[in-house]
């Protein structure tokens, strides 16, 4: 499986935090073979940095013969070799853009993503980012290979209350990962043209400025390929946040005149720190952000990255608790609520592999989890391999149990009250009592799950299996089951098939169903497709599983054109999360064919 450091799991010491080694198993699908490099990188210097085969290195100055066996990440040569951004021409590559129009597209922009089909909204975002991420530039996305130097939080102040960062430049691995990825879509497979990807960044920020700014000429002299932004605390009078943008320069004369032609006789304050042009609203305050303790140096936010992992190609990062004060009706209508995210943050990264996008993320120091104790693991794994999809989660009962008072108040103010409404009809009319039995039926894990089998014939299996006691779910059961007749009777409704176990309770719209969910091995976490979207499974407290291979014939049957040939490409989603304390990390994938 690829080696994405997780969250909560920190790189070796002597590894940047936003570098990976050996992303990628060495047996994975192999690259394409046998393109010579004929032209783009020029001859370098003595010492200077020249691009080996991806897997087959050789000495400086030896000739390269294309992409060959894949060679672990963090064995290339030394990318603090690589010359100065902006000092090196990058051209063509034949040996990529052979493959025909099918392969780099036709020079026609992209078309947009469809809706039709149900999920055009996830090939639309996918679209969207690798457009951005790598637009158009295919050569450009496999030449740039670097990923290193000095990030927008090795400049913006430390005073930060939250931060985001896009880079357009990204470790090796991301930059290949991309570029198969977006080979798959219509969409993005059309786009690429072999252009620099901040051209398509600029032309989209710049599409509907008064000011027509020739990118050639007024940017790309002094445009590097990172940009940061750092939201600061209100200034001492005033409520509103501060802002600093942090974007790397190649050149810091070009970059100020740029900068000045864009911003067309707008106010603004400019400082450059080391590869950067800081900008903020005004003089008095980039001056102040340039001469201030990096975020960088922050203890929290190092160690938030450091648990993080790789930070992809786009990252953020929050002080959740310091936001929060922010927001004056949120103090004053829930102080409760403020205070038990005072201590929380939140940091995330979107990141790519071969076969799957993942935005992964942690949140640390959530009070309103600490007490709660270590929940099991949710042992979703242990489903039929016949599984299409199911969604578990450890300790509900636990947080339930405890939070109560907290979950009326809260709901009573969102919706006006009816919760506690609800709670007193369901003890009148069935002897419901909440939450403890509330708490009985959500248990210590809570497993829905719903089979491939009979989906073609509309009778869908699905059922549940349950970490508690037994017989008290059973009553508990009972008591739902006389509510939901209206009459008291428990007549009316389907019947539920139940299976009572060593600690577990197992339901299911039918009794074979129900043996099968009963069962401690299933088969689903030896498929390969589960394994991939649901990391680290079998430690996982919370896990949401989609296997969309087995349910396309379902949501294909109108779907034509592009639309079908993109949404065909999809392989499966997962989400899956971990907590202990008041910590807890989550990652979403999504998966390709």
């Amino acid at each position: 499986m690829p080696a994405n450091y997780p969250p909560g799991q920190s790189p070796p010491p002597d590894q940047e935090p936003d570098r990976t080694i050996a992303y990628r198993p060495q047996n994975g699908p192999s690259h394409p073979q046998g393109h010579p490099q004929q032209g783009g990188y020029p001859q370098q210097p003595p010492g200077g940095y020249q691009q080996q085969p991806y897997g087959q290195q050789g000495q400086p100055g030896q000739p390269q013969q294309g992409y060959q066996q894949q060679q672990p990440y963090g064995q290339q040569p030394a990318y603090g070799q690589q010359p100065a951004y902006g000092q090196q021409s990058y051209g063509q590559q034949p040996g990529w853009q052979q493959q025909g129009p099918d392969f780099l597209g036709s020079g026609q922009p992209p078309a947009p993503p469809t809706r039709k089909g149900g999920k055009g909204w996830l090939i639309a975002v996918i679209a969207a980012v690798v457009v951005a991420l790598v637009g158009g530039g295919g050569a450009y996305a496999v030449s740039l290979l670097s990923g290193g130097g000095t990030q927008p939080h090795d400049v913006l102040p430390g005073s930060a209350i939250g931060y985001v960062r896009l880079d357009l430049d990204p470790a090796a691995n991301q930059k290949l990962a991309l570029f198969g990825i977006a080979r798959k879509f219509t969409a993005t497979k059309d786009s690429f043209r072999g252009e620099d990807p901040r051209t398509a960044l600029f032309d989209l920020l710049n599409k509907n400025a008064d000011t027509k700014i020739n990118y050639a000429t007024d940017v790309e002299p002094w445009l590097g390929s990172r940009i940061g932004v750092a939201v600061l605390p209100p200034a001492k009078g005033s409520e509103e946040p501060g802002f600093v943008g942090a974007i790397q320069v190649t050149d810091a004369d070009k970059a100020k005149a740029g900068i000045a032609k864009i911003a067309d006789g707008d106010k603004y304050g400019i400082a450059f720190r080391e590869d950067y042009a800081l900008i903020a609203a005004t003089q008095a305050e980039v001056d102040q952000a340039a001469q201030a303790a990096p975020l960088a140096d922050l203890p929290t936010f190092s160690d938030d990255l450091s648990a993080l992992g790789e930070t992809g190609v786009l990252s953020f990062w929050m002080d959740a608790g310091r936001v929060a004060q922010l927001a004056p009706q949120m103090a004053a209508q829930d102080p409760a609520a403020l205070a038990q995210i005072k201590n929380v943050r939140v940091a995330g990264a979107l990141r790519f592999d071969e076969g799957y996008v993942e935005l992964a993320g942690i949140s640390r120091g959530a009070k309103a989890l600490e007490g709660m104790g270590e929940p099991e693991a949710t042992g979703i794994g242990k489903l039929p391999a016949s599984t299409v999809g199911a969604v578990s989660f450890s300790g509900l009962g636990d947080v339930v149990g405890k939070q109560w008072a907290q979950i009326l108040k809260s709901a009573d103010q969102a919706a006006g009250g009816g919760l506690q409404q609800f709670a007193d009809q369901a003890q009148q009319q069935a002897g419901l009592a909440l939450p403890a039995d509330l708490v009985t039926l959500l248990g210590k894990n809570l497993t829905l799950a719903v089979d491939g089998t009979g989906l073609d014939s509309g009778q869908p299996k699905i059922g549940a299996r349950i970490v508690t006691d037994p017989a008290k779910a059973q009553e508990v059961v009972g008591k739902i089951e006389k509510l939901l007749a209206g009459d008291g009777t428990g007549t009316g409704i389907p019947p539920i098939a139940k299976v009572p176990g060593d600690g577990t309770l197992v339901l299911a719209s039918s009794q074979e169903y129900a043996a099968a969910l009963a069962k401690d091995d299933g088969g689903l976490a030896d498929d390969e497709s589960f394994q991939l979207a649901i990391p680290d499974a079998g430690n996982v407290t919370a896990a949401a599983y989609v296997d969309l291979n087995k349910i396309e014939k379902l949501y294909l049957q109108n779907v034509r054109g592009e639309a079908r040939t993109n949404l065909q490409q999809l392989r499966a989603v997962g989400i899956s999360g971990t907590q202990s304390g008041g910590d807890a990390s989550f990652s979403l994938r999504v998966l390709f064919d």
